[in-house]
């Protein structure tokens, strides 16, 4: 490791946008590594804008080309090629905020300074959303001890719709090899497994009240808009059925329960969001797909099952009969609108 932190950057097509996300990072200096995984492009010059980056900043860039794996298979070449202690990822399409940056490094060398690392940093990130120029930023000030190293047993409980993401966490590198965390390639969504599997190995970790991460949201062809999502809800369920299999829940809630707390709401709202949209879809091939999904959780842990099923929000996704399903969908709409969530 010859890098604080290496900051991968997937990228597929992404000439249109990316230079504003890696100009971003480049602010973070000497320091930093930033790999750019170009993920098989052929519609636009994302391939020579990677290693313009790499020539004018041998010192910090990297180019990797490779066919085309996905976002997942991004994320995957950046951790085997990372030379940073810490690890971020970053889409193409986001960016960061530079004085927030200036202060997660500055933390991190502290960390490295002291010869005392943590796991995971976690910090704010920011919605902007595109279709009426807000913004809405997502904190844990409510949820993490603010000033200081700490483990799960310091958390406090998290609001409904607030859950760690991708955006919001840096990982130890090592933590990440040691997990043995490998995405699956061509599947969308994957940011939720990053995100969600390495907990169990995170022993400490440091909140950072700053805005550091802007997500940007409202794209088109982005992979959250609902049309998207809706036809890509087989990646969704790829997704769900290696995050039930990642971990015992019960193994995990009898070390920490407040862990295994967070990790099990997690999981039930990626169940509730695949339910959902195989009932939006509504034909009788995705409401079997959705009645296969709640099987295999009962199979694979029956407790967990009738928890999920009749004591949390995924119950309310999975209502039988045709005015049951209209309910759901009417109550997605209302969260939806309320949160901003895609």
């Amino acid at each position: 490791m010859d890098k604080l932190i290496t900051f991968a950057v997937p990228c597929y097509n992404s000439a249109a946008y990316m230079e504003h996300c890696v100009d971003t990072l480049l602010q973070g200096g000497d320091d930093i590594e930033i790999i750019l995984v170009n993920d098989g492009s052929t519609k636009d010059n994302t391939a020579e804008i990677c290693d313009r980056y790499a020539a004018q900043y041998p010192d910090i860039v990297r180019a990797i080309h490779q066919e085309n794996g996905g976002h997942g298979e991004g994320v995957n070449q950046g951790m085997r090629n990372a030379r940073g202690i810490y690890y971020k990822v970053v889409d193409s399409d986001d960016w960061v905020d530079v004085d927030a940056l200036h202060k997660a490094l500055d933390k991190l060398r502290q960390f490295v300074r002291d010869d005392k690392l943590v796991d995971m940093l976690i910090c704010n990130y920011v919605y902007e959303h595109v279709e009426d120029n807000t913004q809405r930023v997502a904190h844990y000030r409510n949820v993490f001890p603010v000033g200081r190293v700490f483990g799960w047993e310091a958390i406090k409980p998290f609001k409904p719709g607030q859950y760690l993401l991708m955006h919001s966490v840096i990982y130890r590198t090592q933590l990440l090899r040691d997990c043995a965390l490998e995405l699956p390639k061509h599947t969308f969504y994957v940011d939720n497994i990053f995100v969600y599997q390495p907990l169990p190995y995170v022993r400490n970790m440091y909140y950072l009240d700053v805005d550091l991460y802007r997500y940007f949201i409202g794209r088109a062809d982005q992979s959250v808009n609902e049309k998207v999502m809706l036809g890509r809800v087989d990646q969704q369920l790829r997704v769900n059925y290696h995050m039930i299999d990642s971990h015992d829940l019960n193994a995990v809630s009898a070390k920490s329960k407040k862990l295994g707390g967070y990790m099990f709401n997690y999981l039930a709202i990626m169940v509730a969001i695949s339910s959902i949209f195989l009932t939006m879809d509504g034909s009788p091939e995705a409401l079997g797909k959705r009645t296969k999904l709640w099987e295999y959780l009962r199979t694979v842990d029956k407790k967990l099952y009738a928890r999920m099923r009749y004591f949390s929000i995924p119950a309310l996704t999975n209502l039988p009969t045709a005015p049951g399903r209209k309910l759901s969908l009417a109550l997605y709409r209302m969260t939806r609108k309320i949160y901003k969530f895609n």
